[in-house]
């Protein structure tokens, strides 16, 4: 076992006798310091005791000071430590096994030498107890998340109050937003970290900018981590968003006014998949595929990409380039059909898995990695990380993919969003993110098989990911999309409206809604929540001239988000 050690002035007495004594015992001991008794503050030595063992560097730590407290008090600044002042053998013990503390101080002036020396022993071999004392150190350590928002312009009472209160508005409302999601406290930690201080144009030890040694460190550990959690050839991480990332694969693999053929934005695609107000549409010229008709046949129920029709007209306009990719589209997407269309044309295949790449890391659906030419996504929607973009591709365009970024589309890369993409991508690849993906899907499903009991026709008849794509004509034929979002707004329901394929209403007004399940399944709602979440939909919709009944359900709303608090460290309400 190794024990970090250190203490000011005014422990430096007790705490070489007891480094003595570890050192004896077989202990192995990083001293941090003081090494004399000259004068110094007690706050750099706590804090050096309690990185090394937030670190892992060391398995405890022991800090000395005057009382014990000042330097406790150091040490608890750090994320991670439970750093508690004993004063005899009883505290010392309770400390270990009530508490889980992993830094035990004492008080130099206050504290003998075989005390200490007692009560160190004591907790060294204490083990916690967990059961309920565990439970109460795991709600410890949720108060500890508040640190990476601690900084929150706290000068600026004007924007401080507004970020707050928009912390509120996502922690008190329910987010089915299909895009978006609660990113873990680490990531915002990285995503406002010093990296954003640094201009690092270029890649990894070809830079036009010195003093990138560290910066280079973390681009190459973030491409590392991404090419390992989905088995790539090569990734460029500098993407600001999966719209520039796309931009970047077009520009890598074609030339200028060569045929794409992508999902008609209508039926479910992007608007970088050929839409008219897109930049795309002007560079390259695109034929759009679509969807097979909708069937009141249950069991063939329609609205899925149609690969017959993809297939004939690829045979026909010969496209340079294939993509594969939506945005409002509920069902699982098989690569090797696409590969195989491609191919017999003699085209370049892409994926677009902005949606679904969280889904595709977790194991819950299949990868086009091994298919694609070029796989393009967005880090931020059911990967859980910081807002921006991705690209994975075969080695051999690797030297294409990256001028197309830089010097090409990009200037400097956002170094700090980088870092905070290094955490999630080491995120997705812990078994809980696995199970995490699985959860969305099976959320996913239970919304929709609420929704379509109470009365809202879904399209394609279900979902297979983390979509619900929701027609609400049968609910109430004159219903828009816009008026179910702001009347779902006030109610407390975050989603988005939707054109539904075959919409006869343009696109700012619609006839459906989007919802989706990742931002909710982070916060650890399940199944049953889903049955809750389908009936506030219904009530509010129904009763949305009823200012009573809106208020109802947003109360309703606002009680069930209380029991799934994404971030425990946002107050439920801001003045």
């Amino acid at each position: 076992m190794k024990i970090a050690a250190g203490c000011d002035h005014a422990g430096f007495e007790l705490k070489s006798l007891l480094v003595k004594h570890l050192l004896d015992s077989g202990y192995q001991v990083d001293d941090v310091g003081t090494y004399s008794d000259a004068s110094v503050d007690y706050p750099v030595y706590g804090a050096a005791v309690g990185r090394a063992v937030a670190r892992g560097d060391a398995d405890l730590g022991l800090c000395v000071c005057g009382t014990g407290m000042g330097i406790a008090m150091a040490a608890n600044k750090i994320p991670g430590v439970r750093a508690a002042v004993a004063h005899d053998v009883t505290t010392a013990r309770l400390a270990r096994q009530h508490n889980e503390s992993n830094v035990i101080c004492f008080g130099g002036r206050i504290i003998g030498y075989e005390v200490a020396l007692e009560a160190l022993d004591v907790f060294l071999n204490a083990r916690p107890l967990g059961e309920r004392h565990h439970r109460r150190v795991e709600e410890l350590e949720k108060l500890q998340e508040l640190w990476p928002v601690a900084g929150w312009v706290p000068s600026d009472t004007e924007l401080e109050t507004l970020l707050w209160q928009e912390a509120n508005r996502q922690s008190s409302t329910i987010q089915l937003i299909a895009s978006e999601n609660f990113t873990s406290p680490a990531v915002l930690a990285a995503s406002g970290s010093v990296l954003t201080n640094k201009y690092a144009e270029g890649y990894p030890h070809k830079r036009y900018y010195g003093g990138n040694y560290f910066i280079d460190e973390v681009e190459d550990l973030a491409r590392e981590r991404l090419k390992a959690l989905f088995g790539a050839e090569h990734a460029n991480v500098q993407p600001h968003s999966g719209a520039s990332a796309n931009l970047a694969a077009y520009e890598a693999l074609l030339d200028h006014g060569d045929t794409i053929m992508a999902m008609s934005l209508d039926q479910g695609g992007h608007l970088t998949h050929g839409a008219k107000a897109s930049i795309t549409s002007h560079v390259w010229r695109f034929v759009p595929y679509g969807l097979t008709p909708a069937s009141d046949d249950t069991s063939k129920p329609g609205e899925i990409i149609d690969l017959d029709a993809l297939d004939e007209l690829a045979q026909k306009e010969r496209p340079r380039l294939i993509v594969v990719g939506t945005t409002a589209y509920t069902r699982l997407i098989e690569p090797q059909p696409f590969r195989e269309i491609a191919d017999r044309v003699g085209a370049y295949l892409m994926f677009d898995i902005a949606h679904p790449a969280g889904l595709i890391a977790g194991g819950a659906h299949p990868s086009p990695v091994p298919f694609a030419d070029v796989v393009t996504l967005t880090t931020h929607k059911t990967l859980r990380g910081p807002r921006g973009g991705a690209i994975l591709c075969k080695s051999e365009y690797a030297g294409a993919i990256d001028k197309a970024i830089f010097p090409g589309l990009q200037g400097g890369p956002l170094e700090h969003t980088i870092a905070a993409k290094a955490v999630a991508f080491r995120e997705a690849s812990l078994p809980t993110f696995r199970d995490y993906a699985h959860k969305v899907v099976n959320n996913a499903k239970a919304l929709a098989g609420a929704m379509d009991a109470e009365g809202f026709r879904l399209v394609s008849g279900g979902t297979d990911n983390h979509q619900v794509l929701v027609d609400l004509r049968t609910f109430d034929s004159e219903l828009t999309g816009k008026e179910a979002q702001d009347v779902l707004d006030s109610a407390g329901i975050t989603l988005n409206r939707n054109q539904i394929p075959g919409d006869p209403r343009p696109p700012f007004v619609t006839s459906g809604l989007r919802l989706g399940t990742p931002a909710e399944t982070t916060a650890g709602m399940g199944v049953n929540e889903m049955q809750q979440i389908a009936q506030f939909i219904k009530r509010a919709l129904k009763g949305r001239h009823d200012r009573e009944e809106i208020a109802k359900v947003r109360d309703d709303v606002r009680e069930l988000c209380n029991l799934f608090p994404p971030y425990p460290f946002v107050p439920k309400t801001v003045d």
